[in-house]
């Protein structure tokens, strides 16, 4: 049987080993695609700390409302090669499912973007509004080159998006059966507390750093930061790491350090959050210094035009009332919120994501492509 559209390209895409920060050609296979449909497309590469990171910004039309379709090339590495059971850049076929890395996270979501496009454009070729592809091979990596540098250009210009589908791998256990309208923000800390380092021997001598801690870590663990809202669960502190001493049983360490991570709702801020760790250590009389780092911050879209309409996409294609959820780990829509009002995240199911023999079921492709064209018709041509 011969591919379908969607199959068919996500076969090209799965071929090109794309692992981050590395594009390996899609770009210019997607570039080529969308060219003979009127689309003005920039590049807008730049220079990572790891490589050359390829972006792509691709606009047909002038007029507003601009709908956009956002993601990524790159993939994570595959991991020990012999433990797939089919190389992880060969495109294979087994059971009804299509194997390789990036079939999953995100790939497929690519390729049914581009082949949505290909198919309301013939429908709709003077449709009103216009259609943008925001496409970059530096999510799954540092994500500092990628999406956010096309934003800030975009931004730069006045140029915004009034609707943004991020293709991320949002289904749980059947096709469309949940979008994501929003994400929670990532604050890491380092946290060093200083104490005086000598021989175990003689405790009137030293400051025990991870004696002096030990209350103030139990408090941090067991604040409740807030009480998240209707789309958010209560913010989380996680401690990751914690490291002190010489390696020798006889010998105090000077310092203790602790590595942590907030992951917040929109109903905690980075300053806030930051201001009641410093004021809960202050009060434990601890002699300290923190790095942070922010590795995103939350964002939300609230029941509304986008999420309706992609709602009514999954219903009318697969029958599933989609669940909202903001859940799991960062994405690339929190840089897109800053210039678009509505954001959502909807993709194939993502029980493989970065794992041994991704997949996705090939029954499911069709349907994605149209998921995502009839949200177009509905956004710009009814």
């Amino acid at each position: 049987m011969a591919d379908t559209p969607t199959l068919a390209l996500v076969r090209q895409l799965i071929a090109l080993p794309s692992v981050t920060p590395a594009d390996a050609g899609c770009l210019d296979l997607i570039a080529g695609r969308l060219a003979p449909l009127g689309f003005m497309l920039e590049r807008m590469d730049s220079d990572g700390p790891t490589g050359l990171v390829r972006n792509l910004w691709a606009r047909r039309g002038n007029a507003g409302p601009l709908v956009c379709f956002a993601g990524h090339t790159d993939v994570v590495p595959p991991g020990p090669r012999e433990q797939w059971h089919s190389d992880p850049f060969v495109p294979t076929e087994r059971n009804g499912k299509l194997y390789g890395r990036g079939t999953a996270d995100m790939k497929s979501s690519i390729a049914a973007f581009v082949v949505a496009v290909e198919r309301f454009v013939a429908a709709f070729p003077d449709h009103p509004g216009s259609i943008g592809l925001l496409l970059t091979s530096d999510e799954e990596g540092d994500a500092t080159d990628g999406t956010v540098r096309v934003v800030e250009t975009l931004q730069a210009r006045g140029e915004r998006i009034d609707y943004c589908v991020v293709g991320e791998p949002t289904s749980t256990e059947r096709l469309g059966d949940t979008i994501k309208n929003g994400r929670r923000g990532s604050l890491s800390g380092r946290l060093i507390v200083k104490g005086i380092q000598g021989h175990v021997a003689y405790p009137e001598k030293v400051k025990n750093p991870i004696h002096l801690s030990a209350a103030a870590l139990a408090e941090l663990a067991a604040t409740r930061w807030d009480e998240g809202n209707e789309y958010f669960p209560p913010t989380s502190f996680q401690i990751s790491n914690i490291h002190a001493g010489t390696g020798a049983t006889n010998v105090v360490p000077g310092t203790l350090e602790v590595l942590f991570n907030f992951r917040f709702s929109t109903a905690s801020t980075v300053d806030g959050l930051q201001a009641r760790v410093h004021a809960l250590l202050d009060r434990h009389g601890l002699e300290y210094e923190i790095h942070w780092a922010i590795g995103g911050r939350p964002f939300l879209t609230p029941r509304g035009r986008l999420v309706d309409v992609l709602s009514e996409a999954v219903r009318g294609v697969t029958g599933a009332a989609p669940a909202l959820s903001t859940s799991g780990g960062t994405s690339d829509g929190r840089f897109i919120a800053d210039i678009c009002p509505e954001v959502a995240e909807l993709g194939p199911i993502n029980a493989s994501i970065h794992q041994v023999d991704e997949h996705v079921a090939i029954a499911d492709l069709e349907p994605l492509a149209d998921i995502y064209r009839k949200a177009l018709e509905r956004l710009l041509a009814q």
